[in-house]
């Protein structure tokens, strides 16, 4: 399974990398490969490629505010989640969208 993240909070610092971070640990954890793109205060950073959005069976993604160029993901199954449930749960979080992928 691969997946995708995009993280972003309304100030752009602690809470959009905190939620990156948390996120990828919990599919690593789970063997699952995950890459997460932040949009924080510093612009969009670690950037998800076309290809990447290509091979991907789904997206998490935080709904604390708007995600910037959310059209390059239309087609894939995304899941809108807080930053602070990410950083919370994010081993629920994957669990739930590794059940809905089967």
């Amino acid at each position: 399974m691969k997946l995708l993240g995009v993280t972003a909070c309304a100030a752009g610092v602690a809470h959009t990398f905190m939620a990156a971070e948390a996120i990828a640990n919990a599919a690593k954890a789970k063997g699952i490969d995950m890459k997460v793109e932040t949009q924080g205060a510093m612009g969009i950073e670690n950037r998800i490629t076309p290809e990447e959005v290509a091979a991907a069976d789904a997206v998490i993604m935080t709904n604390d505010i708007p995600i910037r160029e959310r059209e390059r993901f239309v087609g894939k199954k995304i899941f809108n989640v807080s930053s602070t449930d990410c950083i919370k749960s994010a081993p629920k979080i994957i669990e739930a969208v590794e059940e809905h992928c089967k």
